[in-house]
């Protein structure tokens, strides 16, 4: 049994609270107020799913709107939106701090995509290695994610310890990243805040399908195909550009990508992360992006292709052994360009986008085009978010006092996969947990 609380053990504890703003209840715009004596950290600042950017509030975070010298910086566990997408018009006196891959790749958003943030990151993370803000200490651990350069976060104030795992997986090209983190676990957690992405209302886990058998599922696929393969994926999921990639390479076909996908590939700095200029990869780049190139004044992103970039005529040639990236503004000189008879496409995004209104903008042209030239979609597709059981085996290795669930649906079905689980509110103040533990 614990021996009772010391004096100076007791002087050491502080009251430390947290506050979730977003993500109790569903999967995406994560944002989480952590305070100590006084002072504050934020855990990303997302953009709900499926949301308009311009009709969603900033959260109700003193230093946001105006600075506020107690909110002492944004933590940015990874470059999704769900998880920065509210990072936009923050006061520049606000330290922003992300991997520094994590900021190369937001910088090229915010060139190619509309309404990306534009903002600058203030200290990189680094995996493993503390930081120290005002009382807080925190230690990034990179993870497994279809976010390049993401982040669990161990912070530590006032003798409590929190650990907020982002989103992560074990079933991608970094899994030996949760394997070290299931076998080097932090220590005397006493909240973890865990995502459920993956955990269902009734409790089931999803098939962890990896990204090796996503590539043999694609060998298989590729080879069917008479004509071009259309491809509808992130640009920004490096992981899986490298399966495509790799499938392409053991099947003959080129992937055509375009410019923003190249340069957030470049973006890696990863020698081991295809690039323009390697063999079987190609980049076109469609007229709109050519517009945001010239605007913006970024010429390196077609100065740095070194003659990987083709042109109408050659995409016409290359297209029937191609697998090329789709994007809406490429239809029209698909159109124009290339023979369609015998086309398939891949669908390598999250299935719910398929066929819900919320995201007709994002998608509905896409397969309302497919629709209507009689090309057949296939799903292929795994996802960037834990099972049930890899979730599970990090709850174990942590062995926290509590288990808050986040970025999840089914806050309810924690309660029979997990012990110690704590359902939250979104908006409401908590303490956390303190007091001596047997740590094992």
């Amino acid at each position: 049994m614990a021996e009772s609380q010391t004096p100076a053990r007791r002087a050491r504890l502080t009251i430390v609270r947290i506050r979730i703003h977003r993500g109790t209840k569903e999967i995406g715009g994560t944002c989480i107020e952590v305070e100590a004596v006084g002072e504050r950290i934020l855990l990303d600042l997302g953009l709900p799913l499926a949301t308009d950017p311009g009709g969603v509030l900033l959260p109700d975070v003193a230093g946001l709107s105006k600075f506020d010298a107690s909110l002492l910086g944004l933590l940015v566990s990874h470059p999704h939106l769900d998880h920065y997408g509210l990072a936009r018009g923050l006061p520049p006196e606000l330290p922003i701090y992300m991997g520094s891959a994590a900021a190369r790749i937001l910088d090229v958003a915010s060139v190619f995509l509309p309404d990306a943030p534009v903002f600058t990151a203030t200290t990189p993370l680094e995996d493993r290695k503390p930081m120290s803000l005002g009382p807080f200490e925190i230690t990034p651990f990179l993870v497994d994610h279809s976010a390049y350069d993401s982040y669990a976060l161990l912070v530590k104030a006032g003798g409590r310890t929190i650990f907020y795992s982002g989103d992560l997986r074990a079933h991608g090209r970094k899994a030996k990243l949760f394997e070290r983190l299931v076998r080097h676990p932090p220590r005397g957690v006493d909240v973890l805040l865990l995502e459920g992405t993956n955990v269902q209302r009734q409790g089931q886990a999803k098939e962890a399908v990896t990204e090796s058998d996503l590539e043999d599922r694609m060998v298989e696929f590729l080879p069917a195909v008479a004509g071009p393969v259309l491809l509808i994926a992130s640009g920004q999921n490096i992981d899986r550009l490298v399966t495509v990639y790799r499938a392409c390479r053991r099947t003959g076909r080129i992937l055509v990508v375009d410019a923003y996908t190249a340069a957030v590939l470049r973006a890696t700095d990863r020698p081991t992360i295809p690039q323009a200029g390697w063999d079987q990869l190609r980049v076109f780049v469609p007229q709109n992006q050519r517009v945001r190139i010239k605007k913006s004044g970024r010429f390196e992103f077609v100065d740095d292709l070194k003659g990987a970039r083709i042109f109408d005529e050659q995409l016409s040639e290359l297209a029937p052994q191609a697998v090329i990236l789709l994007r809406g503004s490429l239809i029209k000189q698909l159109e124009r360009s290339i023979d369609l008879q015998g086309t398939a496409a891949i669908f390598s995004l999250w299935g719910g986008y398929l066929g819900n209104p919320a995201y007709q903008e994002s998608f509905g042209t896409l397969t309302t085009w497919l629709e209507q030239k009689g090309i057949p979609l296939t799903e292929l597709h795994t996802s960037g978010h834990a099972s049930v059981a890899d979730l599970k085996r990090l709850a174990h290795a942590v062995a926290p006092r509590v288990v808050v669930p986040i970025h999840t649906f089914a806050p309810k079905a924690f309660h029979g996969l997990f012990a110690n689980v704590e359902t939250k509110q979104d908006g409401v103040w908590w303490d956390v947990p303190g007091g001596e533990r047997d740590d094992p």
